[in-house]
């Protein structure tokens, strides 16, 4: 099965979803970035928290859409990893260092996708 970009970022997002990972968004980067088409970013509060994200976006994806990440960037332990699914990627970041870094305010350009009534296809 071929999953196009934007229905893998909304899988992505409901996997993420499933485990209850905080302030899920979801954007269409495509004409901003040379990096990828869409960008999925989410929030987990303890390093356990974020594991479980990890794991069950990875399972859950893989299982809808047969999609697999083509590369992992980051471990858990330095509060944020990101799943390169090519035209999708997921940043997983532990609500401080998002806070921190503040990715949402880089792509102030980018239009966010409405992602929790769309069903996986």
């Amino acid at each position: 099965m071929v999953t196009q970009g934007k229905e893998l970022a909304i899988a992505c997002a409901k996997a993420a979803a499933e485990i209850q990972a905080e302030d899920i968004r979801v954007w269409d980067l495509r004409g901003l970035s040379t990096l990828t088409d869409y960008m999925v970013v989410c929030s987990g509060s303890s390093m356990p928290h974020l594991r479980a994200i990890l794991r069950d976006v990875r399972v859950h994806v893989d299982d809808w859409t047969d999609a697999k990440p083509n590369s992992t960037e980051g471990k858990t332990d330095t509060k944020w990893v990101v799943l390169d699914y090519i035209d999708v990627m997921v940043h997983v970041m532990h609500s401080e260092m998002r806070e921190f870094y503040g990715l949402e305010n880089l792509w102030g350009d980018a239009k966010e996708i409405e992602w929790e009534d769309t069903p996986v296809e």
